[in-house]
């Protein structure tokens, strides 16, 4: 027994890309199984209290949010612990020249998580590699807290978004958050970065989002399309609101990949299945969805209707591709089938579903990107 848990460790470490490649990315991997390395790499912290992540620039400031609560204690003492950000403007919360690696990023933003719109640059971009409202990159894409426990993701209370995805870039890291409703925010951030050398093969981390509702009827989900260059896709998440009363799980995700046309390389079985479950997601004692986190993949949210006016299901899923990179060469393209059953076809038939679906695509890719589609408009954007 203990020959074969040894050679599943040596199996696992030697097959996983992110743990294979630790040797070239010093400093910026800091899993279990390197945590006793000593390396060259400098560990640096961007918040409300150290604005440019400066060495010995901590809980400096003379003036900022906490003032009143601390005018009795003075410099030192939580004078600026988060910023406000006005309505309709556009606050930058990190801005690092050199090269290293984002690796953790904390916040809790108040206001209307769909009306606040998280993006970041690499290098010299103009146009963003990640342009997502917040509350969909943590996984909380129906505006309501959800507890979220996972490698990449973690949403804990009261509502507490922390990102795990390692993030390297060469020259410039740009990390900003705009403020699109009527109403000032107050934003409580730290970002937790490296400074080190970025290997050759590294690529830099992109998220996209989408939404259709109501999907069209046999029409396809995009998730996304036009990737172009080398790269892996990493995670999915997906908020997901039904229409009809019955089950909505029965679609397939397909990958199309490097020149893939009218069909893919990757098909899979079902909705529920690509989320790593099974049979609709029911615990079979209580006749419910049986919600669930774990490293790579959960169904972390179900919304249940109450009878008057929350009438209709509402889930949130994520399925993390971290040992099981999608990698590709030249381009990608990913889309899932909304589907379910009719209700009274005698034998079963499929029912295409025109539903509410929200998602966001994770992925590496070499760069140039292609530009991005237009974030939907605030009112296309909004949770009721």
């Amino acid at each position: 027994m203990k020959l074969t848990i040894l050679l599943f460790s040596i199996i696992l470490f030697l097959s996983t890309p992110a743990l294979a490649q630790t040797q070239k990315f010093d400093g910026i991997e800091t899993g279990l199984h390197n945590l006793f390395r000593i390396s060259d790499a400098e560990t640096r912290s961007i918040s409300p209290e150290n604005f440019t992540g400066e060495k010995g620039k901590g809980g400096m400031a003379t003036e900022g949010t906490g003032q009143v609560a601390a005018r009795n204690l003075g410099r030192g003492w939580k004078i600026s612990p988060s910023v406000r950000i006005k309505a309709g403007t556009t606050f930058t919360m990190a801005e690092i020249t050199g090269s290293g690696a984002i690796q953790h990023i904390w916040m809790t933003p108040t206001g209307n998580w769909r009306y606040s719109i998280f993006r970041i640059y690499w290098d010299d971009e103009t146009e963003p590699s990640v342009e997502v409202p917040v509350g969909d990159f943590f996984g909380q894409g129906w505006g309501e807290y959800a507890p979220l426990s996972s490698l990449a993701v973690a949403v804990n209370p009261g509502s507490a978004f922390n990102s795990y995805w390692v993030m390297p870039y060469r020259k410039k890291c740009k990390i900003t958050m705009e403020n699109i409703d009527d109403k000032d925010m107050v934003l409580y951030y730290q970002i937790d970065y490296a400074v080190t050398k970025v290997p050759e093969d590294a690529a830099y981390f992109h998220a996209q989002f989408r939404r259709t509702n109501p999907l069209k009827y046999k029409d396809v989900y995009t998730l996304v399309d036009g990737i172009k260059g080398q790269g892996q896709y990493v995670g999915t998440y997906m908020a997901w609101g039904v229409h009809n009363r019955g089950w909505w799980g029965e679609g397939e995700i397909k990958f199309y990949m490097d020149g893939d046309k009218d069909f893919p390389t990757i098909a899979g079985t079902g909705t529920e299945d690509y989320f790593c479950g099974s049979y609709n997601f029911e615990n079979r004692k209580t006749r419910e969805y049986q919600v669930f986190n774990t490293p790579y993949t959960g169904l972390h949210q179900v919304i249940k209707p109450d009878g008057v006016y929350q009438s209709q299901q509402r889930f949130g899923l994520y399925r993390w591709h971290i040992t099981d990179p999608i990698r590709f060469r030249n381009d990608l393209r990913v889309t899932i089938q909304a589907l379910g059953w009719k209700s009274t076809a005698q034998p079963s038939e499929y029912l295409p579903l025109q539903d509410d679906i929200s998602s966001v695509v994770f992925w590496y890719q070499t760069e140039p990107h292609v530009k991005f589609p237009t974030l939907p408009g605030r009112g296309e954007l909004e949770v009721n």
